[in-house]
């Protein structure tokens, strides 16, 4: 069977509005070739996303945004998802609308529910949440950054202004002659310095000398104190303990009336008779002071002996 120009051109023709169509249809996000689930999410506000963005599970991409429009005027807006992934979650899974990167745009994240069991269904609705996304978290942070920064720069211009008005030419002034002062005076440092350096120079075998001496006391010193701690403090505490018990041991003897001394100062009838005694050896010696001759007679023409006569001071009692 031959086949006709005109057929063949029909065959083209036909094949070239399906080819049209279906690349129409794929441009505007949607496959008439694959098998599609379709899903519905409603969001108050989809962030600048766009048709035919991708939709991932954990990072796959499972399918693609294929229509957003409003519901019923209501602000609302209902996106539509083209899932072509037989992977099975949860109609508790959760669509949330996230940034990947700074100019990847906007996408759709399923995040499964892996504790329900009930498969969500082609044509079922979604919850949907959306996720801040690195532009959004950077202005969060540099918010409070730009109203410190602000708050530091009124802080500094107000101290500026604080700082003009205290540097009047008066203070300006005084801030000047200061600073020459501190020179003339870092200046006669200088010239100080440079004195005692000189001193130190013409004295420096005096101060040498000085310390030579100091390492000999301190020498001296160290053998003085080596000699001090071989010395048996202990030994020499010991005999003085010793000693003064024996000490004590003697006055206790005396006060109890032993010995020679003890009597004497105990026993009233010796003291007594050690005190006249005294008194008549006094008066002896006094006698034999007065008259010599009685006691010694020497006479070489036989004088007799003068009569005995008492002392006047005789103090003896009878």
């Amino acid at each position: 069977m031959k086949i006709t120009r005109e057929i063949k051109t029909a065959i083209l023709v036909i094949a070239s509005i399906l080819l049209f169509i279906w690349g129409y249809s794929y441009l505007k996000g949607r496959d008439l070739l694959t098998n599609y689930k379709t899903f519905y999410v409603q969001y108050d506000n989809v962030e600048g996303l766009l048709k035919a963005a991708p939709v991932t599970i954990n990072g796959l991409i499972v399918g693609k945004v294929h229509k957003i429009e409003f519901l019923n005027n209501s602000g609302i807006i209902r996106v539509e998802l083209q899932i072509k992934s037989d992977f099975p979650f949860s109609k508790s899974s959760i669509a949330s609308i996230y940034e990947p990167g700074l100019i990847g745009g906007k996408q759709i994240m399923i995040n499964p529910n892996f504790d329900d069991t009930t498969i969500a269904e082609s044509g079922a609705m979604l919850r949907g949440d959306v996720k801040p996304g690195l532009t959004t978290l950077v202005a969060q942070r540099l918010t409070p950054l730009q109203e410190k920064v602000e708050k530091m720069v009124v802080s500094a211009d107000l101290l500026l202004k604080n700082v003009n008005s205290v540097l009047d030419v008066k203070t300006k002034e005084n801030i000047k002659n200061s600073i020459a002062n501190l020179d003339i005076t870092l200046n006669e440092f200088k010239v100080a310095s440079k004195n005692v350096n000189e001193m130190l120079v013409d004295n420096k075998g005096k101060i040498s000398s000085t310390v030579t001496n100091f390492d000999k006391t301190a020498a001296n010193f160290a053998k003085i104190s080596d000699s001090l701690a071989k010395i048996n403090i202990g030994k020499t505490v010991k005999n003085l303990e010793k000693t003064l018990a024996s000490v004590d041991k003697i006055i206790s003897d005396v006060q109890s009336g032993k010995g020679t001394l003890g009597k004497l100062t105990k026993d009233e009838t010796l003291y007594n008779n050690f005190t006249k005694s005294s008194k008549e050896l006094e008066l002896l010696l006094q006698d034999l002071r007065l008259n010599p001759t009685r006691y010694v007679n020497v006479s070489l023409f036989g004088k007799k002996n003068k009569p005995y006569k008492s002392p006047v001071n005789d103090t003896i009692k009878k």
